[in-house]
């Protein structure tokens, strides 16, 4: 990564994605950093432009009308900064062009292949396929799949050092038989990087050599008890930039532009979380909910991973929400009688106008009913890729790797999470706070003492990449204008019948004031405290819930409050919800009371029209 930059007086940073172009400024205002302005342009990569510069440019003259500061002259950006112009320095991520695409090899399926997987997820690629020796495939399927898919680039893993290394030549061979092409261009060869057992490595530069762009690193999984990702994220990064990126229209230039190499988003986003948790040195689950994908990142045992759901969005994805969910499981959400039939052409019709936004109450319910599902699903899938390793401790020959059926316990712990961070159109625009805070308790469940959180504007991708440079200005920005806190929950882990006592609750609260509650299992209850205060809470509850300490344990905490305030979520964990309509629709309109979630006016209309 580049050297930071000591002096910052300015900063503009870009993020080109596949439909926008975003530039925030950032500035330095008395003694600490904030953001100054946001400018925005549509994404220049396809015709007539094709020159992803046009839209960025776009973007710097909004910016530039917004401030009056000049930032441009003609199309060379003015530096260093002065009183009212220029900047110190230019960075940028992108997704624009679909972003960077992998192809994973690896010898054990649940083993180093997902190793290999969850290094290039890491780097912010999208991983179109996972191949591996005990996949099932023939050969010769594995060939048409490596042709027909044209990745960016080919991750290829497998062995421990010094291990066998008859399966990994195998792949390198199938690699070398299917002669893969790139995505863009003509006249490069495919970037290949090797990261499996060293002592193969001569055989495979022997394969491979001729045919592909070959890179070397250390072995993602020198030894079966242990991971390195690191060396194979770095050098994924470097080469999105030199062969993706370098035939991508307009990036050459957009690259002479930048005081420091152009990052995956994703990428940037994960890198900002991974900085985020280990600030903080707390447990970090960040989500990014677009259109077609859901993102998923966390922290967990200062362990960084990220998955991408690439077929869970809210527009152009949403129909596979509904398939991989089920009718049901949507409907659960939705506070008001519908016919089935009714909800799925809702649903259609959204995927047929994958840009159109709620007009009305009950279709923004509806949406947010979906949303809760892609977020558990996306979730699910992230807990599942977030493991200890598989294999450990276990026989240590590959014959016996192959027949292993052992998996890794997942490092995903809910009582330990510290830090939800909210991110897409769903959560960051909610009309109403409440309603993401909703809707991240519901699809997330966490449990003990959680720290809800939305990113205002999506700015966390520009601040992952600044941070490579100046890390107090991307942590100060992100903390200061781009976390919107929601508040602290409160979630004991248990299950009750409804109305029994669930938790007491002594608070201490800024002013001195102090506050004694009792929740009943079933209960949503809010209590008011604002943004930056905080207060002493002893929470003792009943035998059968655990809120840290033990089932029954009393736990002393501090919790802070947010735009919603304080949020003590008694339902139980896990969330249940009844399957009969009537007490379904009852119990759902009374959380949605509780946390204040819409316009009660126009909700209790809502209600009416559809009893």
């Amino acid at each position: 990564m580049a050297s930071e930059i000591e002096i910052l007086k300015r900063v503009i940073a870009t993020d080109c994605g596949s439909t926008t172009t975003k530039a925030i400024l950032i500035g330095k205002k008395e003694d600490s950093y904030r953001l100054i302005a946001r400018g925005e342009a549509p994404t220049t990569v396809e015709a007539p432009f094709e020159d992803v510069t046009r839209g960025v440019l776009n973007a710097f003259r909004e910016v530039e009308e917004l401030t009056g500061i000049k930032i441009l002259d003609g199309e060379k950006i003015v530096k260093p900064a002065e009183e009212n112009e220029g900047v110190d320095a230019y960075v940028s991520t992108s997704s624009a062009g679909g972003g960077l695409q992998m192809l994973v090899a690896g010898v054990v399926k649940s083993m180093t292949a997902e190793s290999a997987a969850r290094a290039a997820l890491g780097a912010g690629a999208i991983v179109m396929e996972v191949i591996a020796s005990n996949d099932g495939r023939m050969p010769h399927e594995r060939v048409e799949l490596i042709r027909r898919l044209r990745p960016d680039m080919i991750l290829l893993a497998g062995g421990v050092d010094g291990g066998t290394k008859k399966h990994v030549i195998e792949l390198a061979e199938l690699i070398a038989a299917a002669e893969p092409r790139p995505r863009f261009g003509v006249g490069y060869k495919l970037p290949v990087i090797y990261a499996g057992n060293k002592d193969a490595r001569e055989d495979i530069q022997k394969i491979l050599g001729d045919k592909v762009a070959l890179y070397i690193v250390d072995n993602i999984r020198p030894v079966l008890e242990r991971e390195n990702l690191r060396p194979a994220r770095d050098k994924i990064h470097e080469l999105f930039m030199e062969h993706v990126m370098q035939h991508a229209p307009g990036y050459k230039k957009l690259m002479s532009w930048t005081d420091v190499p152009i990052m995956p988003t994703p990428g940037a986003v994960g890198l900002l979380v991974e900085k985020v948790a280990r600030k903080n040195n707390i447990e970090v689950l960040g989500v990014d909910i677009g259109g077609a994908t859901t993102d998923v990142f966390s922290v967990f045992q200062g362990v960084f991973n990220r998955t991408v759901s690439a077929n869970l969005g809210m527009s152009y994805s949403i129909s596979n929400v509904m398939v991989e969910a089920g009718i049901k499981n949507i409907l659960r959400w939705v506070p008001f009688h519908i016919e089935e039939s009714d909800l799925r052409n809702r649903i259609r019709n959204k995927m047929i106008r994958p840009t159109t936004i709620p007009q009305t109450l009950e279709e923004l319910i509806i949406e947010q009913a979906i949303a809760r599902e892609a977020l558990r699903l996306a979730f699910q899938h992230h807990k599942a890729m977030a493991v200890g390793l598989k294999g450990v401790q276990q026989q240590r020959t590959i014959s016996d790797a192959f027949a292993q059926t052992m998996t890794g316990e997942t490092l995903v712990n809910m009582m330990t999470l510290a830090l939800i961070i909210g991110s897409g159109g769903v959560l960051s625009h909610a009309p109403r706070r409440q309603q993401a805070a909703l809707m991240m308790l519901d699809a997330f469940q966490p449990e003990g003492v959680t720290m809800l959180t939305v990113d205002s504007i999506f700015m966390m991708p520009h601040l992952g990449v600044l941070s490579t440079v100046h890390e107090e200005a991307a942590t100060e920005v992100f903390d200061r204008d781009c976390l919107i806190r929601l508040g602290s929950s409160i979630s004991p882990r248990g299950i009750d019948k409804d109305g029994k006592p669930c938790v007491k609750i002594q608070l201490e609260l800024p002013r001195g004031e102090r506050k004694k509650l009792t929740v009943n299992f079933g209960d949503l209850v809010k209590v008011p405290l604002g943004i930056g205060e905080k207060a002493k809470a002893i929470i003792e509850p009943t035998k059968n819930f655990d809120v840290g300490a033990g089932k029954g344990k009393v736990s002393e905490v501090e919790v802070e409050g947010g735009v919603v305030g304080l949020i003590i979520d008694c339902r139980g964990r896990p969330l249940q919800i009844p399957e009969d309509p009537k007490a379904r629709v009852e119990k759902l309109s009374r959380w949605i009371k509780a946390l204040d979630v819409y316009p009660q006016e126009k909700y209790r209309k809502l209600i009416e029209k559809w009893a």
